[in-house]
């Protein structure tokens, strides 16, 4: 109750030093907000609780959000930060949170080795993928592609397929995935 209580009595002082360090008057300010300049010189002086009907306005009129005005404590970083999944034959970074529906994962493959030639599977979905560095190594049912920085594929994941490094260098993909069949839609504008 203490912490309120200061909370509170901090909005006077806050109030005053914005004021007058746009250099507005009381009276200029109670023309604007609505409220009479003695409600406004009681509040400033901590002689008047505030309240949301007094406070919203004047926040409106100095320009200021809420928080900054009655001192609220900061929320942290707002930013989700993505946790890497380390695997032995890659590590992948989830850049979608959401389940079902088309997935979008970052991936980092690094080169096998006893390069050992890479096993094919299948699921369900779909896939689309953008090589973003190094070579990608594609093998897509009886293809066997290397695509390079730039280049997208978009399959099938019931084709028996793999995705490895092309050379003895890793190989970093933005991968999209769509567990029910879903395929990226890309529109080309013609000009």
């Amino acid at each position: 109750m203490d912490e309120l209580r200061e909370t509170l009595a901090a909005v006077g002082p806050r109030l005053r030093e914005l004021r007058r360090r746009r250099g507005i008057t009381l009276a200029a300010l109670s023309r604007t907000t609505g409220i009479s300049e003695s409600t406004l010189s009681r509040l400033e002086s901590g002689d008047r609780k505030p309240t949301l009907e007094l406070v919203l306005p004047l926040a409106r009129a100095h320009g200021v959000a809420l928080d900054e005005l009655v001192g609220a404590p900061q929320t942290g970083d707002p930013r989700v930060h993505l946790r890497p999944v380390h695997r032995p034959e890659m590590t992948y970074i989830p850049l979608t949170r959401r389940a079902g529906g088309m997935q979008a994962h970052k991936l980092v493959i690094p080169p096998r080795p006893d390069r050992a030639e890479p096993e094919t599977r299948t699921h369900e979905g779909y896939e689309w993928v953008y090589v973003l560095e190094g070579r990608l190594r594609l093998v897509l049912g009886d293809q066997d592609l290397v695509l390079v920085p730039g280049e997208v594929a978009e399959f099938d994941t019931h084709v028996p397929h793999c995705l490895a490094p092309a050379d003895d260098r890793p190989v970093e993909l933005l991968v999209l995935f769509g567990s029910q069949g879903q395929r990226a839609h890309l529109r080309a504008r013609t000009t």
